[in-house]
């Protein structure tokens, strides 16, 4: 009898648990809604953060093209863009007319992000303007599904010799990352710039995770920006740099459903029929599922 009764509460537990996630998740998909995607798509979340060299006119229209194949071929529920441009902007809002584009600037370069509409619902967004830059960069942060998850692109100070800026640009991240309610998710993706070395100067808090470092530091994901393969700019001294990253803190309230790295691969490394890359960058396209946590009482 007992063993009968302790089942019976697992199976509940497991129950509430995935419940309360499709809740998270999309809020439009809950028991009590007519469900569109697949049960397995709701305890996903897919992402590609990419900086899409967008500030470089050779063979730019040929590349977001590239872009557009990549995004339909992956079909992923959000996207972090770095180095957009107006026109590259209106590009894609005619091509993605089921994804939302939130724009972190309107002059210059800037970056952006897309949302599927049918997987995620937005709620409001914030520009965050790094006072010492020189560059015009900022920290663009998005709250969607009812604010129980925080989304956040940036393109920190780029060149060696602009360390102190990246770092003190790490630093307003890091505090979004402490300063965000205990029931929220945070995700952060984009082209960094930093060196391993600079993260180590700052340190991150305990309950954030690099999300390449989690899913064991896999060698063939580690470089994003690459000149012994990428010749986009074509630069002859060999350099290779995993500036693009992504760091993940899940909610870490108790009971609440938390989200987990599954798996990343990089993404844009077939060159086009133009003869160049899509990017300078390679996007790293990623996944997060739901953990299954159980309260026993």
């Amino acid at each position: 009898y007992l063993l009968n009764l302790c089942c019976c509460f697992v199976c509940f537990c497991l129950f509430i648990d995935l419940s309360l996630y499709v809740c998270l998740l999309n809020p439009a998909n809950s028991p009590a809604a007519t469900r569109k995607p697949s049960e397995k798509e709701d305890f996903k979340l897919s992402l590609i953060t990419w900086n899409v060299e967008g500030i470089y006119g050779e063979k730019r229209s040929e590349r977001a093209r590239g872009l557009v194949k990549y995004l339909n071929l992956y079909n992923p529920d959000v996207v972090f863009l770095q180095e957009l441009i107006p026109s590259y902007v209106q590009f894609l809002k005619k091509r993605f007319v089921s994804y939302l584009m939130i724009e972190g600037g309107e002059k210059g370069y800037f970056t952006g992000m897309l949302l599927k509409k049918s997987r995620v619902k937005f709620v409001e967004s914030e520009i965050v303007a790094y006072r010492t830059t020189q560059m015009n960069r900022n920290l663009l942060v998005v709250i969607v599904n009812g604010q129980k998850l925080c989304l956040m692109t940036s393109h920190f100070e780029s060149f060696k010799a602009n360390s102190k800026e990246r770092m003190n640009q790490l630093h307003v991240v890091k505090r979004r990352f402490k300063h965000a309610p205990d029931d929220v998710t945070v995700v952060f993706g984009g082209d960094t710039n930093l060196r391993d070395a600079e993260v180590t100067k700052v340190g991150l808090p305990a309950t954030v995770c690099d999300v390449w470092e989690r899913l064991g530091k896999q060698e063939h994901c580690r470089y994003t920006w690459d000149t012994t393969t990428n010749t986009n700019q074509n630069i002859s001294t060999t350099a290779r740099f995993r500036f693009d990253r992504i760091y993940l803190r899940p909610a870490i309230r108790r009971g609440v459903p938390r989200l987990a790295p599954d798996h990343m691969a990089l993404v844009g490394l077939e060159k086009l029929d133009c003869g160049r890359y899509t990017s300078d960058h390679w996007g790293i396209y990623y996944v997060l599922i739901a953990c299954k946590l159980f309260i026993l009482i």
